[in-house]
């Protein structure tokens, strides 16, 4: 068994799948319309799905955002330099949350950046 992907339901796929792209390096994998259900379907990852977990963007048409559900934690994204990829995050527009630095209860060094839709990203290296 492996995990295939995550879904999060975004209130503008081009913005979602721009940021991803963009700010984390991911590519657009496959994105399709189902006009029936009015709703758009956008895979994004580092590598093909059929080895790598991905992220589902899920757009339904009628609804441009969402309210954070007091269950969902965080996105974890392993980089090479954390405190690197918060620059780069932050010079291509992104939210920083929590700076590069080490975590409060040890010393493992990660940030924290936000999506357009408000779902946190935690960068970390687990080189440290």
């Amino acid at each position: 068994m492996r995990i295939l992907h995550t879904m999060i339901r975004v209130g503008d796929l081009q913005q979602s799948i721009n940021f991803y792209q963009s700010v984390l390096g991911m590519s657009l994998l496959r994105q399709k319309d189902y006009p029936d259900g009015k709703f758009t379907l956008a895979f994004l990852g580092y590598g093909e799905e059929s080895t790598q977990t991905v992220m589902e963007l899920t757009h339904n048409w009628d609804i441009d955002h969402y309210d954070m559900g007091a269950g969902f934690g965080h996105i974890a994204i392993e980089v090479d330099d954390v405190y690197q990829a918060c620059q780069q995050a932050e010079k291509k527009g992104a939210k920083m949350i929590r700076p590069a630095g080490p975590m409060n209860a040890g010393s493992t060094i990660c940030a924290f950046i936000e999506d357009p839709d408000g779902y946190q990203i935690e960068l970390l290296s687990v080189r440290n």
